[in-house]
C-alpha cells in the first residue's frame, strides 16, 4: 500500500504462504504467514490474526527493545495460548545492545530468552534459524479433514470484477471449488467460482484442508454477506450446526463526520464506506446531516491514526474529495430525569438545563521511555489531565511509567507530542478504563453570528477559555476575508468567552472616479457601505477544510523536546 511505504508503518495485515524444506527433519514443510500491523490504532487487526495462527514470532528491534505496543501485543498471543518465538531483529546495526533486550524481554514479558533468535534482515542473518523454530516449536494444525467444514474469515475485502474476496483459515473440513457454501452469520449461500492462497501472490488451488489460510471468490455482491469473524460451512446437510468463536466486536474510541466536498458525491461515499468496512472491520459509520456541511457519515475509528489513514485511503483509491470534521469521543450524559444518553457529536448534547452530569471515558495509559525523558513525560501526561499510577524501571535507562488519562486528551495530538519530547523513543499503549463524571461544558463556536455546529466541542471548564481563545484566534487566520466584516465568536451557553472579528475587504470604487467634486465620491463611498450592509445580513461564510481541524491545534503546548517520528 502506497500509504504504508509513505509513512514506513504496517497498516493492512498481510497473509502469505511459503513451502520449507527442513535439513533438519528432511521434510517439506507448508508455512501460512500472516503480518500484521503493530500501532495501538490497529490492535484489532492483531487480535484477528492472532485467531487464525498457532504460534507468533515476536520480533523485537534488538536497538530500541521492549515497546509498549509489543507488551499488549504479547499478551494477546498469550490469551489465545500461541506458541511465542523472540526474535531480536536488527543487530548488525552500531547501536544495538543484545543482552540488554534480552534481559528486557525475559523482566518485562516472561519469556525464556535463552533460545532467542538473533537476526538481521537486511544481512540475511539468522532467516534459516526462524524458518527451524517456527517447525520445530509451533504445533502444526490438528487434521479434522472428517469434521463438516468450518472456516473463519479473519478479512476480505472488495474486487470489481469478483465482488466480495474472503480470506480465511480453515479450521474443520475441506473446502472445494465449486461447493456450495453458507454464511453461518447471516445465512448467505454462494457457489465457490475461485478458490486459492496467497504465495505471495494469488495461486489458484483445487481444494484446502484444516490448518490452511486461503481465499475464495464466490460472486458475493452485498458486502454485508462477509463479515469478518464469520464461520464458512458448507450449505445442505453437509454442514456445521454450530458456528467459531467470532471477534469480539471492535469498539470505536473516536468519532468524526465525513462529509463530500460535492454533495452529489454522497452515493458514492456510501459504497466506498461500505467496500472499506470490508478491509477494515473496526471502521464503523451512520447517516449524519449538518446544517453547515449538508449528508455526510458519522464514523468511529480506533484512534487518530486509524481515522487519517481511513479519510486518506477514501480519497486515494475512491477518489473522493472530503471534509472531515475535529475528532470526539463518547460522552455519557446524565439528564435531570435521570436518563443516561451516549454522546458521540457534540451538537447532540443535551441542553445545558437538562444535563446533570457529564460521564467521560477514561483509559489506562502506559508510556515506555528511556529515563532520561521520565520529567518530560510526567509533565505532559499532567497537563493532559493525567492521574499518576506508578513507576518501574525495566533497566537502569528505560522507565514503565502509568496513568489514568481522559480518552479525549489522549486522541487528539498525544502520541505526535510525546514522540516530539523523547526524540522519537519513547511508545505508548492504553486500554479503556470506565467513564468518569467531569467537569464538561460545551464550547461553541458563531461565524457571522450564525452557530456552526462542526466546530463545537466539549472540553473541560478550566481549559474552555484557553480552547475558545485559541480557536477564534486560529479561525481568523483561516477564514478568507470577505466584502462585509465578519465577527467570530466562542461561547459557552449566552456567554461569549472569546471573540475575534475578520475586517471587511474594501473594494476600490473610486478607481474610475476621476476628479470631480468630492461630493460624487461621498456618494460611491455610501452607495458601497449600503451595499455592504446587505451583504452582512444575506451574505454566507464558506469555511475552508483546515479550518474544521483546528480544534486539533489550539492546546498544543509550546514545549518542543525534539523532532517527532512518524511512526
Amino acid at each position: 500500500m502506497p500509504l504504508e511505504r509513505e509513512r514506513g508503518i504496517t497498516i493492512k495485515l498481510n497473509t502469505a504462504r511459503m513451502h520449507y524444506w527442513s535439513e533438519a527433519k528432511k521434510q517439506l514443510f507448508v508455512l501460512n504467514l500472516i503480518d500484521t500491523p503493530g500501532h495501538v490504532d490497529f490492535s484489532y487487526e492483531v487480535s484477528r490474526s492472532l485467531a487464525a495462527c498457532e504460534g507468533a514470532l515476536l520480533v523485537v528491534d534488538a536497538s530500541q527493545g521492549v515497546e509498549a505496543q509489543t507488551v499488549a501485543n504479547v499478551l494477546l498471543a498469550f490469551e489465545n495460548d500461541l506458541e511465542v518465538v523472540p526474535v531480536l531483529n536488527k543487530i548488525d546495526l552500531p547501536g544495538a545492545e543484545v543482552e540488554r533486550v534480552k534481559a528486557e524481554v525475559s523482566g518485562v514479558l516472561g519469556l525464556d530468552t535463552s533460545r532467542a533468535i538473533l537476526a538481521s534482515a537486511k544481512q540475511r542473518i539468522g532467516i534459516d534459524e526462524i524458518l527451524e523454530a517456527i517447525v520445530d516449536r509451533v504445533p502444526a494444525p490438528e487434521d479434522n479433514s472428517h469434521l463438516p467444514l468450518r472456516a473463519l474469515i479473519f478479512d476480505s475485502y472488495y474486487d470489481s470484477y469478483r465482488g466480495v474476496v474472503v480470506l480465511f483459515r480453515i479450521v474443520d473440513g475441506v473446502l472445494r471449488e465449486g461447493d456450495t457454501i453458507r454464511m453461518m452469520n447471516t445465512g448467505a449461500q454462494h457457489s465457490v467460482t475461485e478458490l486459492g492462497v496467497f504465495s505471495p501472490t494469488q495461486k489458484a488451488v483445487r481444494e484446502l484442508g484444516p490448518g490452511e489460510v486461503g481465499w475464495l471468490a464466490a460472486s458475493i455482491k452485498a458486502v454485508a454477506d462477509a463479515r469478518v469473524g464469520d464461520t464458512v460451512t458448507l450449505a445442505g446437510a453437509g454442514g456445521a450446526e454450530e458456528a467459531l468463536p467470532g471477534y469480539a466486536q471492535a469498539q470505536p474510541m473516536v468519532f468524526c463526520g465525513l462529509f463530500p466536498t460535492n454533495a452529489d458525491e454522497y452515493p458514492q461515499l456510501r459504497e466506498s464506506l461500505g467496500r472499506l468496512q470490508l478491509n477494515d472491520a473496526a471502521l464503523r459509520f451512520e447517516p449524519e446531516t449538518s446544517s453547515a456541511m449538508g449528508f455526510g457519515f458519522r464514523c468511529g475509528f480506533l484512534g487518530l491514526l486509524h481515522m487519517e489513514i481511513v479519510q486518506q485511503r477514501l480519497e486515494r483509491e475512491y477518489n473522493l474529495d472530503l471534509i472531515t470534521t475535529a475528532p470526539s469521543v463518547v460522552y455519557r450524559v446524565t439528564t435531570t430525569s435521570g436518563e443516561v444518553v451516549e454522546c458521540d457529536n457534540p451538537s447532540d448534547l443535551p441542553p445545558a438545563d437538562r444535563r446533570e452530569m457529564i460521564a467521560e471515558p477514561f483509559v489506562r495509559l502506559d508510556v515506555i521511555t528511556p529515563s532520561d525523558f521520565t520529567g518530560d513525560v510526567m509533565q505532559l501526561a499532567q497537563e493532559r489531565r493525567g492521574i499518576y499510577k506508578t513507576i518501574s524501571y525495566i533497566t537502569e535507562q528505560r522507565v514503565t511509567l502509568s496513568y489514568e488519562v481522559p480518552l479525549a486528551e489522549v486522541v487528539t495530538d498525544f502520541f505526535d507530542e510525546l514522540k516530539s519530547r523523547t526524540r522519537g523513543y519513547a511508545s505508548m499503549e492504553y486500554s479503556f478504563l470506565e467513564y468518569r463524571d467531569s467537569d464538561l461544558v460545551l464550547l461553541e463556536v458563531q461565524i457571522n453570528k450564525e452557530p456552526c455546529e462542526p466546530l463545537a466541542v466539549i472540553c473541560h471548564r478550566e481549559k474552555a477559555y484557553k480552547i475558545g481563545k485559541g480557536l477564534v484566534e486560529k479561525l481568523k487566520e483561516l477564514i478568507p476575508r470577505q466584502q462585509f466584516q465578519i465577527p467570530i465568536q466562542a461561547a459557552i451557553g449566552t456567554r461569549v468567552i472569546a471573540s475575534e472579528r475578520i475586517s471587511a475587504m474594501r473594494k476600490d470604487v473610486l478607481a474610475k472616479c476621476y476628479g470631480g467634486d468630492i461630493s460624487r465620491k461621498k456618494k460611491l463611498l455610501k452607495k458601497q457601505a449600503d451595499g455592504k450592509k446587505r451583504m452582512k445580513q444575506f451574505g454566507k461564510v464558506e469555511l475552508p477544510q483546515s479550518a474544521f481541524m483546528a480544534v486539533l491545534n489550539i492546546s498544543k503546548p509550546t514545549n518542543s523536546g525534539g523532532d517527532s517520528d512518524s511512526d
